[in-house]
């Protein structure tokens, strides 16, 4: 299925009441049910149609419920013709119905597990790299990979394994997945936060000095650690989480902080815009990891090469036909979606005009 309009007006309609029974019979084995994690594409029609049905689906069911969703952006080079159709259409709904969106593109994934392999299989100096542990799973074993996406869809499921550990393992200072959004969207829209994992490439000693710890915390913050084609230190941050696991004492991330501080630019109205957890379990073949959570306005640049690969087409008039034919889908949906990421992309640039000084602040009658 290449279009969204069939995903999400035909087969979304026809499988509802299914999704909600699975769904409901899931909530119902949970003490306290805190979020879902939603797992799509942008580019294909499924991912994009079906998942942001069942999106807007868990909202009408379970409002209460955070919803956070990793939604991975197709490439320039992408198969599906109508992907640009497909990830705008998609991101309307993103924007208007989750909670928070951790964005994942394809081509970071590939240079990553290039990367990996290419390490693995020459070697670098000074790093022991052991290739079957590069990339791991989350049932504490190693994943052999045998098919050509699995090293992608791993790096994938350890982001998801690093932001629920708290949830699921004993800690100084544990996070609940509801503080995410409460400390790292100050503006309900810019709620799209830019993951970063480390380490990726090597596999960490067992032996962990400080020297190495403090370059995990400056490798999370590089471009070359980012699961999204964007350097967020030549932009603004909004807020930003750092979630540790492993043996990691609390001086030592305030210290890594307070060192990186400088290099960061935060936005004038939240310079303390952190949130941090440490988890005492590591992950599996590694001694430690971070995951750096990053509201940063650079995600405009992809929204932005977005919307114009979705111009180039919608202003032929190309491949319309295709969606119109479906029930449910009007013209007026696509005009509506660009005009959606459009705005959204200028309340980024919004935030780094130097005429925004201070934060917009609520009126208090007295």
């Amino acid at each position: 299925m290449t279009l969204r309009a069939v995903g999400h007006h035909t087969y979304g309609l026809a499988y509802r009441e299914q999704i909600v029974d699975q769904v409901r019979k899931a909530a119902e084995h949970c003490d306290c049910l805190q979020c879902f994690f939603l797992i799509h594409s942008m580019g294909g029609g499924t991912g994009s149609g079906l998942g942001t049905f069942v999106l807007k689906l868990l909202e009408d069911e379970f409002p209460e419920v955070y919803r956070i969703v990793t939604s991975v952006y197709p490439t320039a080079e992408d198969d599906v013709i109508t992907s640009p159709y497909n990830s705008v259409l998609a991101m309307k709904e993103l924007t208007e119905h989750a909670d928070c969106v951790l964005p994942v593109d394809n081509q970071s994934l590939v240079d990553i597990v290039g990367k990996i392999q290419h390490m693995s299989n020459t070697g670098k100096p000074g790093c022991t790299i052991k290739k079957d542990c590069t990339i791991i799973s989350g049932q504490g074993g190693v994943v052999k990979v045998e098919k050509p996406f699995d090293a992608m869809n791993n790096i994938v499921a350890n982001l998801l394994l690093n932001i629920t550990s708290s949830a699921r393992f004993e800690g100084s200072l544990n996070m609940d997945l509801n503080e995410i959004a409460m400390n790292l969207v100050p503006f309900p829209r810019l709620h799209y936060l830019l993951p970063s994992l480390t380490p990726l490439y090597t596999l960490a000693d067992v032996s962990v000095p400080p020297r190495r710890l403090d370059q995990m915390f400056s490798d999370a913050f590089s471009k070359e650690h980012q699961l999204i084609k964007a350097d967020p230190k030549h932009n603004l941050y909004l807020a930003c989480a750092l979630m540790l696991r492993g043996n990691v004492q609390l001086s030592d991330l305030r210290r890594n902080i307070e060192r990186l501080k400088p290099t960061l630019p935060f936005v004038a109205w939240n310079q303390e815009g952190w949130k941090t957890s440490l988890c005492s379990v590591p992950p599996v073949c590694h001694s430690h990891s971070l995951l750096a959570l990053a509201n940063n306005t650079c995600v405009k640049s992809t929204f932005f090469e977005l919307r114009e690969r979705f111009v180039k087409l919608y202003r032929r008039k190309a491949h319309l036909h295709h969606y119109l034919g479906v029930d449910g889908m009007e013209l007026a949906g696509f005009s509506e979606a660009l005009s959606s990421i459009s705005a959204l992309i200028e309340e980024y640039t919004h935030l780094e005009s130097p005429l925004m000084p201070n934060a917009p602040r609520l009126t208090i009658a007295t």
